[in-house]
């Protein structure tokens, strides 16, 4: 991939994560890196497609992981008895055995902070593709990065498929709608943050004023 080396007087003022040089960044053409002047490694990217891409996979995210948390995960058949379960179903179990401790670390990790994420990516970045200004945009963007290292759903995942090879031996296992909705929903969502460049958005988002005064003034 072509890169633009940071030596430009004209640009942005921009220091490296990697051996704190600050140095002037010119404009990066798209499919580009920036890189440092001192260190040569990657600044950042100015991805092609800018906002498209990942607005655009964002959107299936969220169809996803609506749809994955309606249906059913899976149907079990133990001697006669027909169970049925959705991921939010799943960790009330916990709750219901008398562990709220496991059902706060299942139910959290893989449903109520990927959701988080995921509304929080949808308003920032329909706010920067329509230029739509909506408040609390600065402090979302810095909520969904706080909260990215938490969101696990690629581990919630990996625990179904082993408690499904465990339980094959002992019943009749019908996989539902709502475990492909995941399956999907998970490798969305990681082509999502892969296709995500904080810079571009902070950039994007530099421009405009206190979105909080403007919206408590109104």
């Amino acid at each position: 991939m072509s890169s633009v080396n940071a030596i430009d007087q004209s640009g942005i003022l921009f220091v490296c994560h990697e051996c704190d040089a600050l140095q002037r960044v010119p404009a990066v053409e798209p499919g580009h890196d920036a890189i440092c002047i001192r260190c040569k490694s990657r600044l950042f990217r100015n991805p092609r497609g800018g906002i498209d891409k990942p607005l655009a996979l964002v959107i299936a995210v969220m169809i996803m992981f609506i749809v994955a948390n309606i249906h059913p995960i899976m149907d079990l058949t133990i001697v006669g008895v027909k169970l049925s379960t959705t991921i939010t179903g799943a960790a009330y179990v916990f709750w219901q055995s008398g562990s709220p401790e496991l059902a706060a670390i299942v139910w959290l990790p893989s449903v109520l902070i990927p959701g988080l994420i995921i509304a929080g990516l949808c308003y920032v970045l329909f706010s920067i593709r329509f230029q739509l200004r909506l408040p609390y945009t600065k402090p979302i963007l810095v909520l969904i990065g706080r909260l990215l290292p938490w969101g696990m759903m690629d581990v919630f995942l990996l625990g179904i498929l082993v408690s499904m090879v465990k339980l094959v031996a002992l019943a009749s296992i019908i996989v539902g709608i709502g475990f492909y909705a995941f399956v999907l929903a998970v490798v969305l969502y990681a082509a999502t943050i892969a296709s995500l460049e904080p810079h571009t958005l902070w950039e994007s988002l530099k421009g405009q004023s206190d979105n909080q005064n403007e919206f408590e003034n109104a």
